[in-house]
């Protein structure tokens, strides 16, 4: 097996995380691309934090932020410390740089945002916007119920239908959107339990006014956007698991993101037996 490929992951949230700690601990070599400030919700468990930290570390695995002034070495010795590389490239213009065996598209924006299968001699992309054969080779399937990761050869997954999956008996209630504009002042951390009504954040908006951000449902607080990001009115900002007893969880890689990595891997293995 060629372990000596290179894989470059497009996008660091928790999804992707899980992709590239499964990658990474099975002993091929991965850099991620981010955007300048991205807006992961479960930031404990997505690699995207090294943006702002120069470093996170996701289940003893270390994500370090690189500059593409010097990607080629810097890369190197990330991986040389054992690490994950990452860098701020949201056009993917290391992809033509570094000319990748493997490319994986895992941004989840539920469209295609630039990614071809042209890219590298594989290309995967996880979730709705993709077509297999056509703007990648495979199609990774991200909807939770009885398809999640299946492995896709032609044709899409399932289309986005904007509900989130079921957890505990709740779907779109556990999810939390900004109600305005604003600056985001957190009140809440990610691992509190909280009650359905009670304030987790508030929206500093430009005029001075606040705008509170309530639990929708009571759970463990899973997810929620960095304190003091700046958001849009209507964009993801927390996510609430009604399970009170799974605040552990909060801190590990998903088993949705387990799944999906696992068939990433499967590809990947292929592909490096070949």
């Amino acid at each position: 097996m060629n372990k000596n490929l290179l894989i470059i992951c497009r996008g660091g949230g928790d999804l992707a995380t899980g992709i590239a700690h499964r990658l990474h601990c099975a002993g091929y070599r991965v850099l991620i691309l981010e955007t300048q400030e991205p807006a992961a919700i479960r930031r404990q468990v997505s690699f995207c934090e090294a943006v702002y930290e120069g470093e996170a570390v996701v289940e003893n695995v270390r994500a370090v932020r690189i500059n593409i002034t010097d990607l080629w070495a810097e890369m190197q010795a990330v991986f040389a410390d054992g690490g994950i590389p990452l860098l701020v490239d949201p056009e993917g213009m290391a992809i033509n740089m570094l000319m990748p065996d493997i490319v994986i598209d895992a941004i989840i924006a539920k469209k295609n945002l630039g990614t071809r299968m042209s890219m590298a001699p594989l290309v995967i992309g996880a979730g709705p916007g993709f077509t297999a054969g056509e703007d990648v080779h495979y199609v990774i399937e991200t909807k939770r119920g009885h398809n999640l990761g299946r492995i896709i050869t032609k044709g899409s997954a399932a289309e986005n239908t904007g509900i989130p999956g079921n957890i505990g008996g709740f779907t779109s209630e556990r999810v939390i959107h900004a109600p305005e504009d604003g600056s985001l002042r957190n009140v809440s951390h990610i691992g509190d339990v909280v009650e359905q009504g009670q304030v987790i954040a508030r929206i500093l908006k430009p005029d001075g006014t606040e705008i509170p951000v309530e639990a929708t449902i009571t759970g463990v607080l899973r997810g929620l956007i960095k304190d003091r990001y700046r958001v849009t009115k209507g964009l993801k900002i927390a996510d609430i698991d009604p399970r009170k007893e799974e605040q552990r969880n909060c801190f590990t890689i998903s088993d949705k993101a387990r799944c999906i990595a696992g068939s990433v891997l499967e590809l990947v293995s292929a592909y490096a037996n070949r």
